[in-house]
Parts: C-alpha cells; structure tokens; sequence
C-alpha cells in the first residue's frame, strides 16, 4: 500500500522554503482564514471533526496557526508543531495569550516527548512525506485511548497530480482506528474560498 501511495506523492514539498513562504502564507484564503465565511466554514467543520469535549490536540505541521487558533477558540489546549522557525513565530504570535504552545520540528516525528494527545490534526501534510504509513502509526501511537486522527488531504493537479486518493488513505488508517469516517470537501467552496475540481477530502479515524 505504501508503494501504491507513492505514486501521488512528491518530493516537491519538501524542497520548499516554508521560512520564504511564510510572509505571504496566509493569503491564500484557507491558509490564513481572513475572510469570514471560510473561517466560519472551517471552524463548523473543526467543530464535527474534534471531541465535543474540550482536551489537547496537536496539530502537525500547523503552518502559521489557523486552525490552531479556531481549535484554541472552541476551547482545545493546542500545541503545533512545524519544521520552519518562521512559520511557528507567527503562529505563536496569532496564538498570543491563548492556551497553546508551538514547537518547531518534524511533523512525521513531532518532539513531544511521551505527552498524549486526544486529537491529532494533520492538514495537508501527509502527501508530502516519504512514508505516510510510518507517520500515521506514529501518530496513532501519541493518542490517548479513545483518541481521533483528523486528518485533512486530497490530490491536485491534472497532469501530474500529487497528493492522496481517499480510499488510499482510507485503506491506511482503517487497520489503525475502530471507526474511519470519510469526508468529501472539494463541492466545499466556502472552505477554499473559491470553486475547486480537485479531490479534496476529510478522513476522521476514531481509535
């Protein structure tokens, strides 16, 4: 399965510099949640996906802290985690005197020590790294019993499109989790701010 996975997946991400990315990251519409009816709309979705009762959520590769903050605003103790420096300054800036922490490292190997988490929330970050079934068991493994993956993905792109199939991904979580719920996103347009005809999707793992 995970030689299959590869084949949607690109090294391309990786070779990215999210620190020079990182002063314009927030103005793509579901980056930086600025318009009101997108923030709305992912924080109605964050709302479904996350335990009605409040509890501690990492959110791998966190980027600058949107969903972070929603998740902080419905009442999760956050703690983010991504690789670039600059991307975590201005999450934790957005975050200032919230209830969450922000550390910069490797999402596949977040440096959270032997803490466990009630929701992992991972966005747009597993297509890119080299094993994903690895990260997902890792992940797994800093739940609390009971514990949920949500994990937000999808494919992009015609030509050479690079990403994750739903039911690849659907496949991978389901040996991990008791229940696999999954969400399509892409006839979503308030979520992207504008119309998309890619696959865009939701995978809520219940373990």
């Amino acid at each position: 399965m995970t030689d299959e996975i590869a084949d949607f997946t690109t090294t391309t991400s990786a070779n990215v510099d999210w620190d020079a990315e990182a002063a314009a990251f927030d103005d793509e519409p579901d980056h930086g949640l600025r318009d009101p009816e997108v923030r709305s709309a992912w924080a109605r979705r964050l709302r479904a996906w996350l335990p009605e009762r409040a509890g501690d959520l990492l959110d791998l590769g966190c980027g600058t802290g949107s969903l972070s903050l929603l998740a902080a605003e419905q009442g999760h103790h956050v703690t983010g985690v991504d690789r670039s420096p600059v991307m975590v300054a201005l999450a934790r800036e957005k975050l200032a005197g919230r209830d969450a922490a922000f550390l910069v490292g490797d999402a596949a190997a977040p440096p959270v020590g032997e803490q466990r988490f009630d929701t992992v929330l991972v966005r747009h970050v597993l297509w890119a790294l080299p094993d994903p079934g690895r990260a997902l068991r890792h992940w797994r493994d800093l739940l609390r019993p009971g514990g949920r993956l949500v994990l937000v993905e999808g494919v992009w792109g015609t030509l050479s499109p690079v990403g994750i199939p739903a039911d690849r991904l659907t496949a991978l979580v389901t040996p991990l989790a008791e229940e696999v719920r999954l969400e399509r996103l892409s006839d979503e347009a308030l979520l992207w701010g504008k119309d998309v005809a890619d696959e865009r999707y939701a995978v809520v793992a219940l373990t």
